[in-house]
């Protein structure tokens, strides 16, 4: 051991550093070939087309069906979104080059934050780059060592990870238990606050979370409701609110956060909405929002015109229903057996 410490202590700066890489490159190596082995490597679809029902996908000839993307209502390529994105572009420029409170807030950002606000039917909102910020920036900003939150165990990553980084009690309730989530709430009745946090739709499963019984528990154990809206919003409910909408507790889940980046256009983005004192907490301590650059005009653009055609018509959301039902008529009838590319 000592004559390879004074071996390495005799090494150039160079061949040092060849070393470290070396080892790096050993060690990723074998980290890629456990991701091969346990059948969990991701490779990517390269599209050459739109986004859509029906694309285009580099070595295969003719379009394929695509079941696969968050694009619920078709919105990416709407003609009057993609030109809003365009207009937004010309009028306000590529991009901010700097966070929302140096100089990076235009009355886009502005105007959208408000509109999400009417459209949730909360207080404010604030804009993050993607809901992943939105939740990273959420927990950590509103929670202490004097606090709670109890997280539904099969919550998306981004919440988990939200949580990780803030300081109070964690409590992990049972997947959709009501009975595990009361005696949890029972045990967090020592501390300040306790929010309850879920997804309203979880994405893998496609399980809808108990938000009636949630609410339900929150409020007899004097606790605040987080819901996650990411695979909900602008499609469940009569007119694309979301969960809380779809299930008649809009009025007792205090914090919603959602995205831009699924059925609001599909670019990117996310936000945070509820109660103003919150949002501007959240602006002053949130440290996504503070250390993040703005969201480009264009997204901004998109998102704002998509918000506009939920809130104009109900139609969106109802051809939406429409067509998940002939679905499920189709496959009840034929199961495996139905190929057919929505208009």
């Amino acid at each position: 051991m000592w004559v390879s410490s004074v071996w390495r202590a005799t090494l150039s700066p160079g061949r040092r550093a060849h070393s470290a890489l070396a080892q790096l490159r050993g060690v990723v190596e074998g980290e890629l070939e456990g991701i091969r082995g346990a059948g969990t490597w991701k490779s990517e679809r390269v599209i050459t087309s739109r986004q859509g029902p029906c694309i285009r996908v580099d070595g295969i000839s003719g379009e394929i069906l695509n079941f696969c993307a968050n694009n619920y209502l078709g919105l990416s390529s709407h003609p009057e979104v993609i030109q809003a994105g365009v207009q937004a572009l010309e009028e306000f420029g590529a991009g901010l080059s700097s966070t929302r409170f140096i100089c990076g807030t235009q009355s886009i950002h502005k105007n959208l934050e408000a509109k999400i606000a009417h459209f949730h039917q909360r207080e404010d909102a604030i804009l993050y780059p993607s809901c992943f910020d939105a939740n990273a920036g959420l927990f950590e900003a509103l929670l202490t060592p004097e606090d709670a939150v109890l997280s539904d165990e099969l919550n998306h990553a981004s919440i988990i990870d939200g949580i990780r980084l803030c300081k109070a009690h964690k409590y992990r309730y049972r997947h959709l238990d009501m009975a595990d989530l009361e005696a949890k709430l029972q045990e967090a009745q020592k501390h300040r606050l306790r929010l309850v946090a879920t997804d309203g739709a979880f994405s893998m499963d496609g399980d809808i979370a108990p938000l009636q019984e949630i609410c339900r528990l929150a409020a007899r154990y004097g606790a605040l409701v987080f819901v996650d809206e990411c695979h909900a919003t602008g499609f469940l409910g009569p007119t694309g609110r979301g969960t809380d909408e779809l299930l008649g507790v809009m009025d007792q889940v205090t914090i919603i956060n959602s995205t831009l980046g699924k059925a609001l256009g599909g670019a990117s983005g996310g936000y945070t909405t509820g109660p103003e004192p919150l949002v501007s907490l959240l602006r002053q301590r949130s440290r996504p929002y503070l250390f993040s650059n703005s969201l480009p005009p264009a997204v901004v653009g998109c998102a704002s015109k998509a918000l506009d055609l939920l809130m104009g018509s109900n139609t969106i959301v109802q051809s939406m229903a429409a067509k998940t039902q002939r679905w499920h008529r189709s496959w009840a009838s034929s199961p495996g057996s139905t190929t057919f590319c929505y208009p």
